[in-house]
């Protein structure tokens, strides 16, 4: 099943169960993926949203609630962190399964490998390599300074 129907089919079933802040947050997904889609239109001969453009959406999203959680925390606002992180769950579960670090740290081995990197200068092509196999499975904050450290 595509993304846009699994997210279709969970908006309906939100609807019908009456859970708002379900439906709410399944709300937020679509209207990003609007936007996405109204920013691709200014372009001729733009593809429309692909999966993995979703994908990307997503990933982005759970990474601002979970900022915004961390700075809730801080100042003290235990009602809106508890809210913000509610919405990562909700949006989690149409993410693929998030790597283990192992997982991670071979999937980095196989891209520095396969492209034949060697110096620092291949990390962009390592980074687009990696970006292409694994979006939304992995942290791509924490494996920049990975691959970094295995080309310099």
């Amino acid at each position: 099943m595509q993304m846009r129907e699994r997210l279709a089919a969970a908006l309906k079933d939100a609807m019908k169960a009456k859970d708002a802040d379900r439906l709410s947050t399944l709300r937020l997904i679509n209207a990003a993926i609007k936007d996405r889609e109204i920013a691709l239109r200014a372009t001729p001969d733009a593809p429309g949203v692909s999966d993995a453009d979703i994908l990307a959406i997503l990933g982005k999203m759970v990474k601002q609630r979970q900022e915004s959680a961390r700075a809730y925390e801080e100042g003290g606002r235990l009602e809106l962190a508890e809210k913000e992180l509610a919405e990562v769950k909700v949006i989690e579960e149409f993410l693929p399964r998030q790597l283990t670090p192992e997982e991670v740290s071979a999937a980095v081995d196989a891209a520095v490998t396969a492209l034949g990197a060697t110096s620092i200068r291949d990390m962009g092509r390592v980074m687009g390599e990696l970006k292409a196999k694994y979006t939304g499975q992995m942290d791509f904050g924490a494996v920049g300074p990975m691959v970094k450290a295995k080309l310099g």
